[in-house]
């Protein structure tokens, strides 16, 4: 699996002129799935995603978590995070998961969040939909996760 997490002061996404998640303070993930992903990884990222010290602690170090934070999660499927652009100029997709192989660990992956943070505090795009996300980036901080290197 593949994240581009950013930390945000608030963001949201909208389908058709709706908007259908956002979050406060927190991080916007965009998330994509490959073909050997399951939902063991889902877990594994999440946690990480959980845990990592990139929110400001009262001396302005990046010390403290979205969990120590009381943070919120706006939760985006992105399968482009899977584009192959070693050939020619039109990027290939083929090493995202299935349709239906995504969306089913996108799910996992949001409802992990979920019992986490709380479901009012996870948003969630809508899978496979075209989506506009507006975001305020906080630093800008990002960061790029792929679970083949943790």
């Amino acid at each position: 699996m593949r994240a581009l997490i950013q930390r945000v002061r608030h963001a949201s996404v909208t389908v058709d002129g709706e908007v259908t998640g956002s979050c406060g303070k927190g991080l916007l993930v965009l998330l994509g799935v490959g073909h050997e992903d399951d939902e063991a990884l889902a877990e594994k990222l999440w946690n990480k995603i959980l845990g990592l010290r990139i929110f400001e602690d009262e001396a302005g170090k990046t010390n403290l978590s979205l969990a120590d934070v009381g943070g919120e999660a706006l939760v985006v499927s992105q399968f482009t995070l899977y584009a192959n652009c070693r050939r020619g100029r039109r990027p290939s997709f083929t090493d995202a998961a299935a349709p239906a192989q995504a969306n089913a660990i996108y799910e996992r992956f949001c409802e992990l969040a979920e019992a986490d943070l709380g479901t009012e505090h996870v948003g969630r795009g809508i899978f496979g939909s075209m989506m506009e996300v507006s975001l305020v980036n906080d630093g800008p901080f990002t960061i790029w996760l792929d679970t083949a290197e943790l």
